[in-house]
């Protein structure tokens, strides 16, 4: 059988990608046909990058090619990730938002969203135009922290779609399921109207251009976070760690979760959380109460940036309960401490990008 370009693209154009809901000849993510006797090349790019996602687009390659040209045809492929720049033009949810990032923690309790929250705070300050998604389903804690327990967001109409306008605070776009909740009521969701009250806060929510989407992940190893990662494209994900034994377990198990094939998100560093109490009276000292430098360590022993550490201070707690992030105090250490942590976050997610 004589094989030609068009008929190869006219078989490719039948197959969807499954994240931008394009045929991948109208999408343009063909790159290289190559056509010798009974054998064919094709290389091309997904917006998945993780290994599952990229053998399943091989897979619908060479089915459809071969039940169009014969069984005997033989078919090599190369399917790889589109570089975060293109991504980012190219889905459909979240267009305008360059970076997504989740904040994660294998452990509760140790300060993931407070981390959130200043880390959201201290990219503002710094001029970033950013948003937080509160993911935590069963303890949403953001409207505390920004002090907008009693708001609740407005609808907006987008290109004549109604869709849920976030709270604005600080300068910081906010959507939690606290917004859709009575505060003291607990909320007793089985797993999938957890998973889809989260998918709604993205793809029923007009998030307009930001640079920085963050998501504040619920603690643990489930199917919020699976939800995660198959709705929305990442662009990496922070772990968030006491020095403490008991926390690096959990990390530990954090990070190898989002390096799973099936997964495969960038981990774009620990951070340690709680690193040392330094009291008032004692300024120059420092009690390493949880333990010393173990998020640290554990992020050298396995290979992941380390981006920080934050001490324990009272005042942190303190902004936290009273709406306004530590972050947004004048020339404290603690602001220090998160204004550098900003830093090291932004050249990370910028080192990133380049890979």
């Amino acid at each position: 059988m004589n094989i030609t370009r068009e008929a190869v693209l006219e078989v490719l154009g039948r197959i969807t990608e499954p994240d931008l809901k394009q045929d991948i000849v109208s999408a343009n993510l063909v790159e290289d046909i190559s056509i010798e006797e009974q054998s064919l090349f094709v290389k091309m790019r997904i917006s998945n990058p993780a290994l599952h996602a990229r053998k399943r687009m091989e897979e619908a390659l060479a089915f459809n090619l071969k039940n169009e040209f014969g069984e005997d045809l033989q078919v090599k492929t190369e399917v790889t990730g589109m570089s975060a720049e293109e991504k980012n033009v190219k889905r459909k949810i979240l267009p305008e938002v360059k970076n997504i990032i989740a904040i994660a923690s294998g452990k509760g309790g140790v300060g993931k969203s407070t981390v959130t929250a200043n880390l959201a705070g201290g990219l503002a300050k710094a001029g970033y135009k950013v948003g937080i998604v509160d993911a935590d389903i069963y303890g949403p804690s953001m409207p505390t922290m920004f002090d907008v327990v009693d708001e609740r967001p407005s609808m907006i109409e987008v290109e004549g779609k109604p869709m849920i306008n976030p709270v604005l605070s600080y300068g910081i776009k906010l959507l939690s399921i606290g917004f859709f909740t009575e505060q003291d009521n607990a909320v007793v969701w089985r797993g999938p109207m957890a998973s889809k009250a989260l998918t709604q806060m993205f793809t029923d929510a007009y998030w307009g251009d930001l640079d920085y989407l963050l998501i504040d992940l619920p603690p643990g190893t489930g199917d919020i976070h699976l939800s995660l990662v198959q709705t929305v494209p990442l662009d990496g994900v922070v772990i968030v760690s006491t020095p403490q034994e008991v926390a690096l377990a959990d990390a530990r198990k954090g990070v190898n979760m989002f390096k799973l094939d099936s997964i495969k998100v960038p981990v774009l560093g620990i951070i340690e959380n709680m690193a040392w109490f330094t009291p008032a009276e004692l300024p120059d000292n420092k009690y390493y109460i949880f333990g010393r430098d173990g998020a640290k360590n554990l992020a050298q022993g396995m290979g992941v940036p380390f981006l920080g550490q934050i001490p324990l201070v009272q005042g942190v707690r303190e902004a936290g309960d009273a709406g306004r992030p530590a972050v947004f105090q004048e020339n404290t250490p603690i602001t220090k401490a998160f204004e550098e942590l900003v830093s090291t976050f932004v050249k990370q997610v910028e080192s990133n990008e380049t890979k």
